[in-house]
């Protein structure tokens, strides 16, 4: 495809979609965050965001309202068929310096992936760039409930391992009481997600202010703080939480994939 800046070619690595039910964590907590961070409007559609190289190597995020497309794509990609994304450039809304997570793979034949320089997408803005381990803060806190939802399972043995152990922590006392008051104050877009989790459950992905929330309809929640670095707080079913009533009304506010 084209890019919008310099009219050259870009050689896409990968993609991702930024919509209300499914974005990248590390850029916000919810959706209108994550597009305020690109500098692109909250569209109820959404977007992809698509991830290459132009001929001199450089990163390049484009920013496409084809939501559709992009779907395919990587749906075509997670089952390891070969497509083609090439969106129409009527389709692109902002192409963005650099990449806001880290890719493993580069594009054959020019120079390494590099970010260009400040300002050559014509915002000013530094490059995108994808967030660092060696801090904690809300971006590192998202991406770990992230995992924790991708490796269920292991941490579901780890908790039961530890005896059922939980942790009381005043932030934690915090983080679900914000939780249960966006069932009478519905939040942004984004901040509560449902996904199938299989056998009639659901995953859910919540996210406040310091605070993100991972759990199963049907089973108990783990909760990471800010203030808590790199600690994975679980919350029982039968603790003094009411979890499943908690379950249940975030997933009647949450977002949910098309």
């Amino acid at each position: 495809m084209s890019d919008d800046e310099g009219g050259g070619s870009l050689y896409v690595l990968s993609a991702v979609l930024l919509t209300p039910a499914q974005f990248p964590s590390m850029l916000g907590d919810d959706y209108p965050e994550a597009c305020a961070l690109l500098g692109v409007p909250p569209a109820a559609d959404g977007y992809g965001l698509v991830l290459g190289q132009d001929e001199d190597g450089a990163r390049w995020t484009v920013v496409v309202d084809d939501v559709s497309l992009v779907a395919l794509a990587i749906s075509s990609w997670d089952c390891g068929m070969d497509y083609d994304l090439s969106p129409d450039e009527r389709s692109i809304v902002v192409s963005l310096a650099g990449w806001p997570l880290a890719l493993s793979v580069a594009a054959p034949g020019i120079p390494e992936p590099h970010d260009p320089e400040q300002g050559a997408d014509g915002t000013g803005r530094v490059p995108l760039s994808p967030p660092t381990a060696d801090v904690w803060g809300p971006v590192q806190r998202r991406l770990g409930a992230d995992q924790v939802a991708q490796q269920w399972a292991e941490w579901r043995e780890r908790y039961e391992s530890d005896g059922g152990r939980t942790v009381s922590h005043p932030g934690l006392t915090r983080a679900l009481t914000e939780a249960r008051a966006y069932e009478q104050t519905p939040p942004p877009p984004g901040r509560v997600r449902s996904a199938f989790a299989g056998e009639g459950a659901r995953t859910l992905r919540v996210d406040g202010p310091g605070w993100s929330l991972v759990a199963r309809t049907d089973d108990i929640a783990f909760v990471l703080l800010d203030e808590e670095p790199s600690e994975v707080i679980p919350v029982p079913r039968d603790g003094e939480a009411d979890l499943p009533g908690l379950l249940e009304a975030l997933n009647r506010v949450a977002v949910r994939p098309a």
